[in-house]
């Protein structure tokens, strides 16, 4: 069985949004289209409360974009975005949404942030997509979306670590390449058994 996994398709992190993604709009209708050859369809959907310990808005004299120490370890600190129940927060209007079996919310404790569809940014504290999985007897997952240097990144890895079989699709990813973290993304990718596309 073979799922395809969606990373935050989100008016935020498109165009006009508050954390754009360059092009991250134009991988929309390829995935659409490419839900109907998989077993199952998973979205996942960034989800903070107001006043996110990640906001650069919330650090005194801190600005988008630089890097804090949090008790997990580095974290980039980014403008406010995807804020539950916001505009931003919600799925790019030319995404499928009906075709998903599944929405994963991340990033929604106020005091850790999350990349990973699978763990919160401790590594540690499972968001529960690993369990949906393991019993729908999926063992294959084919991931694409925003940002691939980013949470794209860090869920490929894990599920890798997982024991999963992934695949990164890189035509229907975009990056914000953010200090070499696109090459960064991909090196580590490979390095844990990813293939990519």
């Amino acid at each position: 069985m073979q799922a395809l996994i969606v990373i935050d398709v989100q008016k935020d992190f498109c165009p006009g949004g508050a954390l754009e993604v360059p092009e991250g709009d134009v991988i929309v209708p390829g995935i659409t289209d490419l839900m109907a050859d998989f077993d199952a369809v998973i979205l996942t959907q960034d989800w903070h409360p107001a006043g996110h310990s990640s906001f650069a808005s919330g650090h005194a004299g801190r600005a988008p974009y630089e890097v804090t120490q949090m008790p997990y370890g580095p974290q980039v600190l980014w403008p406010d975005h995807c804020i539950q129940g916001s505009l931003g927060a919600q799925f790019h209007g030319g995404l499928a949404q009906d075709r998903a079996d599944l929405i994963i919310r991340k990033g929604y404790n106020p005091a850790i942030d999350s990349y990973s569809a699978f763990f919160e940014n401790d590594h540690k504290t499972p968001t529960g997509l690993e369990g949906y999985l393991r019993t729908r007897g999926i063992n294959a997952l084919t991931m694409v979306g925003l940002a691939l240097d980013f949470c794209v990144h860090f869920s490929a890895v894990d599920a890798a670590r997982l024991g999963f079989d992934v695949t990164v699709r890189q035509d229907l990813c975009r990056a914000i390449d953010l200090d070499g973290s696109l090459d960064a993304a991909r090196r580590a990718m490979t390095e844990n058994g990813v293939t990519l596309a």
